[in-house]
């Protein structure tokens, strides 16, 4: 659902519950949406970001424009774009770029974090222009899978519809990775495994790492094992990546996640390249004032607001 985006450890916004996730555990998934901003060893140093509206280029740390952004990001075939979920202008941002890219893809695809692979049925009859808004939030059972405000992700799925774009499911059932977190997968029912991806890499040094070290951080009563909680980590970094992966006859893939999916390029994005060789590249979109690596994707972007 990269930074690693903290699906599990939001604070509740107007009255919109924490993610379904979150009942079974906090901070099991606080590696999916609140990256760590300070550097990584051997890597380039943390610095303040600079006002807001700036682009700094991940290779070089100098802010760059839009259009030279815009120019690169036509280079690749796959543009993942990350967010920090209830952020409005990291969802400005998202479709800033989903229009700017999608004059020169006329087979564009958006694939997104916030629904899982069961529903894409749904998503297809919602890029065709066969439902409306109240028909598609009951029938992807949007507040009870994702819950976040829809008005935050109104646009650009109204674009997608307008422009009958295809939309794509990424994730998995929701009650899936918790399970995993405390069982591992050998508990999970056949129904539950025929979710997962087919391959599941966990050589991933520095996202181990990464997952280390925030396990340190809580205190589980569950007595969970390191392991499970990184193969579950694992599962839901590869089942995004598998499902961009089988992604094919479009122009480009624009991928909207949690910066978490995304930072440092080891959750989804190297494990998908893994899957197709598509050259890609990466936006994660900090706060004014957040000290971030540059190198944590190939731009880092500060939005307005």
């Amino acid at each position: 659902m990269a930074h690693i985006d903290a699906v599990f450890m939001r604070t509740i916004i107007k009255n919109q519950a924490s993610r379904a996730f979150g009942v079974l555990a906090a901070a099991v998934f606080f590696l999916a949406g609140c990256a760590m901003t300070t550097k990584m060893d051997n890597g380039p140093s943390a610095f303040e970001m600079p006002s807001p509206g700036t682009i700094i280029s991940g290779s070089t740390g100098q802010p760059v424009s839009f259009d030279a952004m815009l120019a690169d990001l036509l280079t690749a075939a796959v543009v993942y774009v990350g967010e920090k979920h209830t952020a409005p202008g990291h969802h400005e941002i998202q479709l800033r770029i989903i229009q700017a890219l999608h004059p020169q893809s006329p087979q564009l695809a958006v694939a997104m974090e916030m629904f899982d692979r069961s529903y894409q049925a749904v998503l297809t009859r919602w890029s065709d222009g066969q439902l409306d808004e109240e028909g598609f939030l009951r029938s992807s059972h949007w507040y009870a899978n994702w819950r976040f405000d829809y008005a935050l992700y109104r646009d650009i799925l109204e674009y997608i519809r307008v422009h009958q774009i295809r939309l794509v499911a990424l994730n998995l059932p929701v009650n899936i990775p918790p399970k995993i977190r405390v069982g591992g997968i050998e508990h999970l029912s056949p129904y539950e495994k025929g979710f997962l991806p087919a391959q599941i890499d966990t050589t991933f040094a520095a996202h181990r790492e990464y997952a280390q070290k925030i396990f340190g951080m809580h205190d589980f009563k569950t007595g969970a094992k390191f392991d499970d909680f990184y193969l579950a980590q694992c599962v839901w970094e590869d089942v995004m990546a598998e499902s961009v992966a089988e992604i094919t006859d479009t122009d480009r893939i624009v991928v909207l996640a949690g910066n978490g999916h995304i930072q440092y390029k080891y959750g989804i994005p190297e494990r998908a390249f893994k899957r197709n060789a598509l050259p890609y590249r990466t936006i994660y979109q900090a706060s004014p004032g957040e000290e971030v690596d540059p190198s944590i994707a190939d731009y880092v972007f500060v939005p307005s607001r």
